[in-house]
């Protein structure tokens, strides 16, 4: 069951112990009985209770939460935190309390009377959004993660200077502050010569880019980072990239979300899923080729607190985004901003039956890792680095890519692979940027463009005009001017124009747009500029 801090001395006048040791809350009239249990509610009268958001919640044990069956099913965590609700609130009061009115009898002697209060009264003592006695719960995690201040938090139950509730690993030994070299040097190892070993990592950059996102959960409330899109991605099924998502998500909670291409319900999702206690988010095995390019979820990695209308409702949630996204298929590619927003761990097996290959250092590591004392081998050793790392200072990276808003966690996490001597960390930056459809075909039009026109200011109309070869001509375009949606002819000179206007000063490679307004005509004109080669 849930542990309970001390909490502070019943209130003398609010309430008596009964016969039974339970507390008995003497009530009245409607108004007296609010006053009541809004004051029991706030002393922690009912165990186990906090506040989040404004509304009380309770800590909870989940009935038949099964172990994971496979690493691409949901891991929920063993506690959840419910929100009191009326309903919920006089269940909790018959189960903690005695709730008691008195009553005269015909001979005019009085009586008490257990009663259970009216909903109307329970929701006006829930009514309210101070609740100063009760502690503030922030989440439940199931593995220990980095305090703020470097310390590790590793006893289960509510530690208050997080506000975070652990969850009881009764696999996992408590990691020392300061392990030993030996103990490190055996950590490593096993990471990378055991754990990690047998996966066809297309370059050392991969793979030192999935110990980054793997190691991210644990200590991100200690770099306060926001963390990038983690794109797990392979060249065949079969090649171990739902593993090597599931590895994160089996060791702090994970949540399998089915990729959509509408940004309606893509929204909706992640509103919904940012309501749960999960460390990680997959969108598993997107159809093969997909691009992922999506205005919401390039808004959602970017975003400490995310933003949207509770789902029924006409408020608005805010809930804070401290969770690691990420999404694995064959053969992905991003568009938009995805590009600079998402890390890249690719595996090419380059064999025609990848799940026919045998002789792996850990055999069937798609079952090892669901066994708990297993993902507990995998956290201890992980851990063991980690507070290596803190121990020495957490010293970070400046020598990493600079990453927009990502820049922070990049360094940290530089650092900390840094640090145990793992090398390549984000060094296929350009690899990615090269499966950016967005970007490899707007390059594709404006080195054309600079081909044909070089530098001579143009219209959308003048550019356009050019776009359809006459019968029988060959396309001077080669295919790379800008289509319709659905490719089968050139844009208008108006929706060119404004297409146009979303890329000026935005470089492309070696290539710029710029823009400016002819003196003469007052008409917007282009023109496309190349880097000079600094040689």
């Amino acid at each position: 069951m849930p542990s309970t801090p001390d909490s502070s001395p019943s209130p003398k006048h609010l309430w008596s112990v009964g016969a039974g040791g339970r507390p008995r809350l003497r009530t009245g009239a409607a108004p007296e009985t609010i006053r009541v249990l809004t004051a029991a509610l706030d002393a922690r009268i009912i165990p186990d209770t906090y506040v989040s958001d404004g509304a009380p919640v309770v800590v909870e044990e989940v009935s038949g939460a099964a172990d994971p069956t496979a690493g691409d099913d949901d891991v929920v965590l063993p506690l959840s935190s419910s929100t009191l609700k009326p309903a919920l609130l006089a269940g909790l009061l018959a189960q903690h309390t005695d709730v008691v009115q008195s009553k005269v009898n015909e001979k005019g002697e009085t009586y008490d009377v257990e009663i259970s209060p009216p909903a109307a009264v329970l929701a006006a003592v829930l009514a309210r959004q101070s609740w100063p006695g009760l502690p503030v719960l922030r989440r439940i995690i199931s593995t220990p993660v980095l305090r703020p201040d470097g310390t590790l938090l590793q006893t289960p139950g509510y530690d208050p200077a997080t506000g975070f509730y652990l969850t009881a690993n009764t696999h996992l030994d408590p990691i020392p502050d300061r392990p030993s070299p030996e103990q490190v040097a055996e950590s490593r190892t096993f990471l990378l010569d055991r754990f990690l070993r047998d996966f066809p990592w297309r370059s050392p950059a991969d793979q030192a880019n999935y110990l980054a996102l793997l190691v991210t959960p644990l200590i991100r409330p200690f770099t306060r980072a926001l963390s990038p899109f983690g794109m797990i991605e392979a060249s065949m099924p079969g090649s171990g990239k739902t593993i090597l998502a599931g590895c994160v998500g089996l060791l702090v909670g994970q949540r399998v979300l089915t990729w959509t291409d509408s940004e309606e319900e893509l929204r909706k999702a992640i509103t919904t899923v940012l309501a749960d206690s999960v460390g990680v988010v997959v969108f598993d095995n997107l159809p093969e080729g997909e691009v992922v390019s999506s205005a919401v979820l390039a808004r959602l990695v970017t975003e400490r607190t995310w933003t949207d209308r509770k789902l029924g409702t006409n408020s608005a949630a805010n809930i804070p985004n401290d969770r690691l996204w990420l999404a694995t298929g064959n053969n992905l590619r991003t568009g938009g901003d995805m590009a600079s927003r998402s890390v890249w761990v690719r595996l090419d097996p380059n064999c025609p039956r990848p799940e026919a290959r045998t002789g792996f250092t850990i055999p069937n590591l798609d079952t090892w890792i669901l066994d708990p004392r297993n993902r507990a081998t995998v956290l201890r050793h992980v851990l063991t680095l980690v507070l290596d790392w803190t121990a020495k200072g957490a010293p970070t990276a400046s020598d990493v890519p600079q990453m927009r808003q990502f820049t922070r966690w990049a360094q940290y996490l530089g650092g900390f692979l840094q640090h145990h001597g793992i090398q390549n960390f984000l060094s296929n930056a350009d690899v990615g940027r090269g499966l950016d459809d967005d970007h490899a075909e707007w390059y594709a039009f404006l080195s054309t463009w600079h081909h044909l026109h070089d530098e001579e200011p143009m219209t959308a109309l003048q550019l356009r005009e050019g776009a359809e070869p006459e019968y029988g001509a060959p396309d001077l375009w080669k295919g790379t001017f800008p289509t319709t949606s659905t490719g089968k002819q050139p844009l208008s000179p108006k929706a060119l124009g404004k297409r146009l206007a979303g890329q000026v000063d935005r470089w492309r490679g070696d290539l710029v747009l710029r823009s400016e307004v002819d003196q003469h005509t007052k008409i917007k004109v282009y023109r496309v500029e190349r880097q000079a080669d600094s040689s």
